[in-house]
């Protein structure tokens, strides 16, 4: 499908402002346009968001108007529980993966992969928009909507889309971060105030919890630490779902 036609699609379901970003262009515009409706959206009551424009956003957003997407529904019938999912979570991957000890598991790593930009959309051979890519500009009061605006989630280890919606509720109010590109397997959120004086190995706790590839596939040591020392300075979180 043309990215017209998405587009179109992406109209009639959403019905909000948006800007697209043609392929080879330049991540970096796109990037500065997202803080910059950031810092809009906060005082004109909407939040930003990233799609490519690609077959699988072809594809949700067909299947969400063929059934008749009831996102209220799905926003309203969440619980405020995101905290406890990712202890279950963090519980459940521990023991299936079969770590020696908490204390292996855990590291002595000082340094990490500091992240500052988003790169789900980019071609890193050519370091350019890999396909043509959305700037959205959704109607939510709250960040943590964006997810059920998308019908996000409940792909491989990923959480099911009210779980996620639970547990970006519990960020925003713990760090202040905000879901932000959506692709086939990935989520990127800008998280501007960082960890906002939050323990950075409690944070790795929990984005393992959410995605246990941010560590085991993320990470050169296998640690929680070394993913912590990078957080510390990161204020893009990147989470992909092999």
């Amino acid at each position: 499908m043309r990215p017209t036609k998405i587009i179109k699609k992406i109209e009639k379901i959403l019905q909000c402002n948006y800007t697209v970003f043609k392929k080879g262009s330049d991540p970096e515009l796109l990037y500065e346009a997202f803080r910059a409706s950031f810092e809009t959206g906060r005082k004109n009551g909407f939040f930003p968001a990233i799609l490519m424009l690609d077959l699988y956003t072809a594809g949700k957003f067909e299947y969400m108007e063929e059934k008749g997407f009831d996102k209220d529904s799905i926003i309203a019938g969440c619980r405020d529980n995101g905290k406890e999912i990712l202890e279950e979570r963090f519980d459940t991957f521990f023991e299936d993966y079969e770590y020696e000890s908490m204390e292996d598991f855990i590291g002595d790593e000082t340094e990490g992969e500091v992240v500052n930009r988003f790169v789900a959309y980019v071609d890193m051979r050519s370091n350019k928009l890999e396909t043509d890519t959305v700037l959205l500009e959704i109607p939510v009061r709250n960040p943590w909507e964006l997810v059920g605006f998308l019908s996000a989630g409940g792909w491989n280890d990923c959480p099911r889309t009210e779980d996620m919606i639970a547990i970006c509720k519990y960020w925003y109010e713990k760090y202040k971060a905000v879901p932000a590109v959506f692709t086939q397997d990935i989520i990127e959120f800008y998280a501007p105030f960082k960890l906002n004086g939050q323990d950075s190995l409690e944070a790795a706790k929990e984005h393992y919890a959410f995605c246990p590839d941010r560590v085991n596939q993320g990470t050169e040591t296998y640690t929680l630490s070394e993913l912590a020392a990078g957080l510390e300075e990161s204020d893009v979180w990147y989470f992909w779902w092999d």
